[in-house]
């Protein structure tokens, strides 16, 4: 009996120590194996299906909200007065993404074109796209300010043709054409003699050329040498910078193509990319830590510095020339036409613009922009892009559609490009990423414990064997003493 106890001892106190060790060996290793599985699931590989499928097709709901500032009094405006708007909407449009002609290199980089497509979603709208709104009119307010340094007869010239083709300072028009693009005898007649003048060669909206368009040729970095590099652009178009701004800072071309970024990152990550759209690198900062779904997560928001001027904020001087901080000249991409990219409403603007326009109220909450990424993959979960298109107008002499409009940067619309993971995708994510990290976690303790465990119970068996044939001896020697004592 005694026998039997000790090999059980013997063997629970073994168990326990190789259990325990192996516990152990896991807390060191379980992070190294945890982190290996991201770095292959991360690299851009076809094989990888969850990752790759969501870095070639983005399959999550995408939408993006488009709101109006309908101008309510447009006559008084001409006369010099505050500039008076209401804002309409949200215009609600499915977003498709797909990269096309996807071309891996030697190099560890790929190449690829993105495209959008745009699905107006009228239930989830307020309001149909034969809603009709007044906005500023681009091609009569920005084309007479691009024309304010010319000489004076040329200033006339335009505004002759202007009135010959009844183009008025404000227009009148339904979402969808306004969006999408409506007939101008002006555009037809700038495109049949002066070709190339127009971002456009049909119809005139403010985004005609989105739809069924791509963002440009994107060469980006596998990650398959180095995962710290894995989305981030290489080259853009084949330019490895653009020429559009002042200074060498201003026309890199930084971080990734802004959807996804490197793995493991920390609260002094930032998340840096390019954008096509504004012809230039943004750069997002970490503001706090959460969790959607059980899955953990870094908020990244945008600076006040990303549209600070240059004065109050040197290094963006090469994006001059500025106006106000709050505002980005994107007039580089729209064909020199005076218009500014900033937050909606002027939110974390420069308040001299909200005392130009009556009818804004800009919150953190409703305009602010956002990223949430786990940090572990560099992956989005939610995303919320929320830009505003200015148009600068002023009076300009000669061009009588003008008239006494006083100087200031009127908002025309305001958008929300938003994404986040959903359905059998967030469960696939949360499963490889959340519960299995977690399952080995817990398993390291789970060995550890039960090691212990062993050990205590083969400490006890040994113990409690070793009374029992400390007993047993004192037993025999009273026995024997007593026996001795008979005889």
């Amino acid at each position: 009996m005694a026998a039997s106890v000790s090999k059980i001892s013997v063997g629970l106190l073994v168990a326990g120590i190789v259990t325990a060790i192996f516990g152990i060996v896991l807390v060191f290793v379980g992070p190294i194996i945890v982190d290996d599985q991201i770095v292959k699931n991360v690299e851009i590989n076809p094989k990888n299906d969850l990752s790759y499928t969501m870095w070639k097709d983005i399959p999550v709901p995408f939408f993006m909200s488009v709101y109006f500032y309908h101008v309510l009094n447009p006559k008084e405006i001409l006369k010099g007065e505050k500039p008076m708007v209401e804002q309409r909407g949200p215009y609600v449009y499915s977003e498709k993404r797909q990269k096309e002609n996807i071309t891996f290199h030697d190099n560890h980089t790929v190449s690829y074109r993105e495209y959008r497509r745009y699905f107006f979603e009228e239930s989830m709208s307020v309001g149909n796209e034969s809603d009709v709104v007044t906005i500023p009119n681009m091609l009569v307010l920005g084309a007479s300010v691009m024309m304010e340094d010319m000489p004076l007869p040329v200033r006339l010239m335009l505004s002759t043709a202007l009135t010959l083709f009844k183009e008025e300072a404000f227009l009148t028009k339904p979402v969808g054409e306004l969006m999408w693009g409506y007939d101008s005898k002006l555009v037809d007649f700038l495109n049949q003699y002066l070709p190339g003048m127009l971002p456009t060669s049909g119809k005139f909206g403010l985004f005609a050329e989105f739809n069924n368009s791509n963002t440009g040729l994107f060469t980006v970095f596998t990650g398959k040498d180095d995962i710290r590099k894995v989305h981030k652009v290489d080259f853009w178009n084949g330019l490895k910078k653009v020429d559009y701004w002042r200074t060498e800072q201003c026309n890199m071309i930084n971080g990734t193509a802004g959807q996804m970024w490197p793995p493991f990152m920390t609260t002094e990550s930032t998340l840096p990319f390019y954008s096509p759209d504004a012809c230039r690198s943004m750069e997002l900062v970490f503001q706090r830590k959460g969790k959607m779904k059980g899955i953990p997560l870094f908020r990244f928001v945008a600076p006040k510095t990303l549209f600070a001027n240059g004065t109050d904020y040197p290094p963006n001087e090469g994006f001059c020339p500025c106006r106000q901080s709050g505002l980005l000249n994107v007039s580089i991409g729209s064909m020199n036409s005076p218009v500014f990219m900033s937050h909606p409403h002027f939110y974390n603007a420069d308040p001299a613009l909200l005392n130009t326009v009556i009818g804004l109220s800009p919150s953190e909450e409703e305009h602010g922009l956002f990223i949430d990424i786990h940090p572990e993959t560099g992956v989005p979960l939610n995303v919320s892009i929320k830009l505003q298109l200015n148009l600068y107008i002023k009076r300009v002499l000669g061009i009588i559609q003008t008239d006494r409009i006083a100087e200031v940067v009127m908002p025309m619309i305001w958008f929300e490009e938003r994404g986040y993971i959903d359905g059998s995708v967030l469960t696939t994510f949360y499963n490889n990423l959340v519960v299995m990290p977690a399952l080995l976690e817990y398993m390291q303790y789970i060995f550890i414990g039960l090691g212990l465990l062993f050990i205590l119970v083969a400490v006890v068996l040994r113990i409690r064997e070793q009374k029992v044939c400390s007993e047993e001896n004192d037993w025999k020697g009273q026995r024997m003493h007593g026996m001795l004592v008979s005889m």
